[in-house]
């Protein structure tokens, strides 16, 4: 399908020994026999391939063919993780945003001031992947016209800086009980008493969330 175009192989570091002697033709002898056939096709592609992981050191530790290596690193690009580039998170989570609106055909207008300054906050260990999925789970949470704080995960919520009154400050030695307590009481305070959308917050039940209201006497 891409003869005489560009194909894009994500993960590659991921291929097993099989696929990386496959591709390997591919790259070497422009030709390869399609599942299913003996019939040898010629294929003029350009590659282009992405990965997490380290190849030089994988092909060290004998997970990587180093021929392959070589014929793929011909022009390589290197792509600094999002909490390096920060800039691009406002760009890349309206993006998001306007794709998942429009894809749950929701009436939402933005993402408020407050969700942003979180989202740039946050490192993003996850990168882009990361973001849209949030940005994913945010727009299906959304009840106002706008994205709020509390739309997000607990773990990006929690990173409101002190001055605007949104952060939970938990000093060491504080035992776990009191964290989920303080967690619990936090997004009961960002959705307004409402204990159905704070147990969807938090990932839990509204049955579980009232149990632990219980137990913590609150």
């Amino acid at each position: 399908m891409a003869h005489r175009g560009t194909i894009f192989l994500d993960e590659v570091g991921e291929m097993s020994p099989t696929t990386q002697m496959k591709l390997l033709r591919v790259l070497q002898e422009k030709e390869f026999e399609p599942l299913g056939s003996v019939q040898t096709l010629k294929v003029d592609v350009r590659v282009i391939a992405a990965t997490n992981k380290d190849l030089t050191q994988e092909v060290k530790e004998g997970r990587f063919r180093d021929d392959l290596f070589y014929r793929l690193n011909v022009v390589p690009v290197s792509l600094p993780p999002l909490r390096e580039r920060k800039e691009d998170i406002p760009a890349l989570a309206h993006h998001f945003f306007v794709v998942y609106r429009d894809k749950n055909q929701k009436g939402l207008k933005d993402i408020s001031n407050k969700t942003m300054d979180l989202l740039i906050r946050y490192d993003w260990p996850g990168n882009i992947r990361e973001l849209e999925n949030c940005l994913e789970r945010a727009v299906i949470m959304a009840r106002g016209e706008v994205i709020a704080p509390a739309d997000l995960p607990p773990h990006i919520q929690v990173l409101s800086p002190k001055e605007e009154g949104q952060a939970l400050d938990f000093p060491s030695g504080i035992s776990l009980e009191e964290v989920e307590r303080g967690l619990i009481l936090k997004t009961l305070e960002d959705t307004g008493g409402n204990r159905s959308r704070a147990a969807e917050i938090l990932g839990i039940n509204r049955r579980t969330l009232l149990n632990k209201l219980k137990e913590y006497g609150m």
